[in-house]
């Protein structure tokens, strides 16, 4: 950096965009293999790919931003925008979801038996397991903030100890997730209701352990110091997706399970 004339961090070559396409493209096709011809070789190689890829590029990342000193203010400030923006094309991706849902839902078809639920369908009770889940999501949106501002004061261990909750209570919300998907009434092949529950909520589970993973790479880095009071904007993207990630089940509980039953 102490040659360059401009704040900026230019990319050297990477083989990670070229892979992590590769793998991409081996997971969904891995998928409809799997569901057309039970054959899972296709998959696991996908999961492979796309593993060995995320784990080298997030090492190279972190590198340039920890130990090289790339990520300086400018590059800070443009990361922002880019996880900003991320987070903004995510909110019309489950925007997508609720659409369908109100369109379908307001005016049932005959097709629908002329009303919501969709005659035959037995609807999940919300204050069961669903409601359990938003106050496991709520409690880590909590236990996230603590972990931040403790360690935007310097407290190193207490943040460390707020984010493993964290990342318990995401491990314990899927967990939860998985357990409902096995006992729900209905399947993904029930009428648009099954198809629209299945797919909404898996997409946010799936948000879920995304970034769940996120907050377990940002507790390694935390308790190797990569963090700082001033420099630690990984772990503040972090943060942000796991908000937008509860207040999408927030809409979810209030629209899917409660509204919807």
């Amino acid at each position: 950096m102490t040659h360059q004339l401009h704040q900026y961090h230019l990319v050297d070559p990477s083989p990670w965009p070229l892979l992590g396409a590769m793998g991409s493209l081996l997971m969904t096709s891995g998928l409809a293999l799997w569901f057309h011809t039970q054959t899972t070789t296709t998959l696991k190689l996908g999961l492979l790919v796309m593993t060995m890829t995320l784990i080298q590029w997030w090492r190279d990342v972190v590198r340039e931003g920890t130990y090289q000193g790339h990520h300086t203010k400018g590059v800070q400030k443009n990361m922002r925008y880019g996880m900003m923006l991320f987070i903004v094309s995510e909110v019309f991706f489950f925007l997508g979801f609720f659409w369908t849902l109100y369109h379908v839902s307001l005016i049932p078809t005959p097709e629908l038996g002329a009303e919501w639920p969709p005659t035959g369908i037995m609807p999940l009770n919300p204050f069961e397991v669903p409601l359990l889940n938003t106050a496991v999501l709520l409690s880590s949106g909590a236990t996230i903030t603590w972990s931040h501002h403790t360690m935007m004061k310097g407290n190193k261990k207490e943040a460390t100890y707020a984010l493993m909750i964290t990342v318990a209570l995401g491990i314990y919300f899927t967990a939860l997730q998985l357990s409902e998907y096995t006992e729900t009434p209905f399947t993904i092949s029930d009428s648009v209701y099954g198809s629209l529950f299945f797919v909404a909520t898996g997409f946010h589970g799936l948000h879920v352990m995304i970034g769940t993973s996120f907050l377990i790479i940002c507790l390694t880095r935390l308790i190797y110091f990569h963090f700082t009071t001033t420099h630690h904007f990984g772990y503040e993207a972090a943060i942000w997706y796991w908000h937008f990630v509860d207040v999408v089940w927030l809409f979810l509980f209030v629209s899917v399970y409660w509204w919807g039953s």
